[in-house]
């Protein structure tokens, strides 16, 4: 029978750059759910002392490994058996739900800072209410909460400690806000056992992330189920959502990440529609939606969605 292995929220648990030789904090068998608390993304704790600045974090000095835990703050990796290189694994978003806070920064790459008229630095402080599922900022607009995690991802095969501040074949930092409860994500494996690993909490956030975050936060309940795939080999990752399929691209640069998504797309559709290549490249023109997933970080996003009921046969 599948199982539910809860993760505590403790500096253990906890690792920054992503690497295959980080040693997994626990081992699973493929179909089982995983449910653990995750920190605001850069190792925030506790909330801001005061509206407007940033949550309290866990010093570099107390993580685990010092040297290598200076980005984001993720839980894992975990081992999941029988998943070996050239797999797929199924990860099934069950739930998630906000903590009691989260931020907004700006102000920290300049340059399209300055093209977008701005200057200098900014924090907001979001207060939410989980039962009418609205955030409120301390300069008060209210918005409506729409929680994913912005990063989901397994070790890649190269050696080494790898900054966790991009998206990439493996998965990683994803920022794309249609990976909410109820949808799955597959990523392509690339090491045994797949070290997943999860973390970067957002509250809401546009296609784009136009600001350098979303409303980053922690999340109090995060529920996932770990699945392998031996049939679904993929070149990147993918998404099923609620009546649509998602194909996801990342790159230095946009244009090249949206080649990644749509050459994704294209292959996908052959294969669901059983058409050519040429044929599925027409219909895409007419049924697929391309979009900025993010542009803060250091590989850009682009995702394509194809919804189930476009084509009418």
């Amino acid at each position: 029978m599948p199982q539910t292995h809860n993760i505590s929220a403790e500096v253990a648990n906890l690792h920054g750059k992503i690497s295959r030789d980080i040693e997994p904090i626990l081992t699973i068998e493929p179909g089982d759910s995983i449910s653990a608390k995750t920190l605001c993304y850069r190792w925030g704790f506790a909330p801001p002392l005061t509206p407007g600045t940033l949550p309290q974090i866990i010093p570099l000095s107390e993580r685990k490994d010092p040297e290598h835990d200076g980005d984001m703050a993720l839980d894992g990796p975990i081992f999941v058996k029988g998943a070996k290189p050239g797999m797929t694994l199924e990860v099934g978003i069950d739930d998630l739900q906000v903590g009691s806070y989260g931020i907004v920064s700006t102000g920290f790459y300049p340059e399209r800072n300055r093209r977008l008229g701005m200057e200098g630095t900014a924090i907001t402080t979001w207060e939410f209410d989980r039962e009418k599922g609205i955030a409120t900022s301390n300069t008060g607009f209210a918005v409506k909460l729409n929680p994913f995690l912005g990063w989901m991802g397994v070790a890649p095969a190269e050696p080494g400690f790898h900054g966790n501040h991009v998206g990439r074949r493996t998965g990683g930092n994803l920022d794309c806000k249609e990976l909410v409860t109820g949808t799955k994500l597959y990523l392509p494996i690339e090491v045994e056992g797949a070290l997943f690993s999860f973390g970067d909490g957002h509250a809401c956030q546009g296609d784009g992330e136009i600001c350098d975050t979303a409303i980053e936060c922690p999340m109090d309940v995060c529920r996932l189920t770990l699945d392998v795939k031996d049939d679904m080999p993929l070149e990147y990752p993918i998404a099923r959502l609620p009546g649509a399929w998602l194909t996801l691209g990342f790159h230095e640069d946009l244009t090249e990440a949206m080649f990644i998504a749509t050459n994704g797309m294209l292959d996908l559709m052959t294969a669901k529609l059983g058409v050519s290549r040429k044929e599925a490249y027409m219909l895409a023109s007419q049924v697929v939606d391309l979009r900025i997933t993010q542009i803060v970080n250091p590989t850009y996003g682009v995702h394509a969605i194809w919804r189930d009921d476009s084509i009418l046969r």
